[in-house]
């Protein structure tokens, strides 16, 4: 068995919670799984202030894509991260698998490329594992096993990355969402003490994010009040082969590095920072400038 191999420390976590969060991080067995995501973006505008530009509540974009992740030890140790890549298209609102490769601002009446979610990579940890380690509060509903993880987000990207987007004060805000729900019987399965399951555990996630514009729009938040209201489901895939031939062939063609997770711990990106690492030149070129030089009248 490799060194990074999960299933050893996996196997000495004894409470059912800390069974499951860890099999949302990725598979005990070491080998890669896949949140499958699809959902859609809504514009949310206080005061309906942008109609009929942008009336409130209208739907932008659909989304579809993957996040792709395994379980990492560190070699001996009792250390865990969770290593992903994230890949998440912007599709017609109307028909959920063509794939947007531009959208025209309706307040400016330029055409801007569409830059995909494209976080390399999505890294978490690391996690000491002892037999004591357990997973957020769960409770049933029903027959299913159901727990939430909220996450506020602030990020001073001003200050840390020297570009402020249009942000607020250069201060990216969010919250993000996270409702997971496990069928009964498959948490029986799947939690038996001393076991290292097979496969992805079969889990479904709903996720709701309330952001900013995002960076390829052409919108300032600091001078078009306004924000975007992500909704999607997510479900668990056992690896990237189960992944639908219409996405894969996506990927394939303009993003392959997304077909595998990371082999070790790294940095991890946002949609923001992966903006500036790849669309910015990390800093070569101002937001502003790349909208300038990006957006067709």
């Amino acid at each position: 068995m490799d060194s990074t191999h999960p299933g050893p420390v996996y196997r000495t976590v004894t409470d059912p919670s800390g069974m499951l969060a860890l099999q949302t991080f990725g598979r005990p067995d070491g080998e890669d799984m896949v949140f499958r995501i699809s959902g859609s973006v809504y514009a949310n505008i206080p005061g309906d202030a942008l109609k009929p530009d942008i009336p409130h509540g209208r739907k932008l974009f659909g989304i579809e894509g993957y996040n792709i992740r395994r379980l990492y030890r560190v070699p001996g140790t009792d250390r865990l991260h969770q290593l992903s890549r994230e890949i998440v298209c912007y599709t017609d609102p109307g028909d959920p698998v063509r794939v947007l490769r531009e959208w025209t601002n309706p307040l400016d009446g330029r055409t801007y490329p569409v830059v995909p979610i494209n976080n390399d990579a999505v890294n978490f940890g690391p996690f000491p594992i002892t037999p004591a380690f357990a997973g957020p509060p769960v409770r049933r509903l029903h027959d299913e096993t159901v727990w939430t993880s909220d996450i506020a987000v602030r990020a001073d990207y001003g200050a840390t990355l020297g570009e402020t987007f249009g942000l607020v004060g250069g201060v990216y805000t969010a919250q993000e969402m996270f409702e997971f729900q496990v069928d009964d019987r498959e948490v029986a399965a799947r939690t038996v003490p001393g076991e290292i399951p097979d496969g992805a555990m079969k889990v479904k996630v709903s996720w709701t994010r309330t952001a900013p514009w995002a960076p390829f729009m052409g919108l300032a938040e600091s001078e078009v009040r306004g924000q975007l209201t992500y909704r999607a489901h997510a479900w668990s895939l056992d690896s990237y082969a189960d992944v639908e031939p219409w996405l894969r062939a996506e990927v394939e063609a303009h993003h392959p590095l997304y077909t595998a997770a990371p082999d070790e711990p790294g940095p991890s990106q946002n949609s923001w920072t992966s903006f500036h690492a790849k669309q910015l030149d990390k800093g070569a070129m101002t937001w502003a400038g790349w909208c300038a030089a990006h957006g067709r009248p």
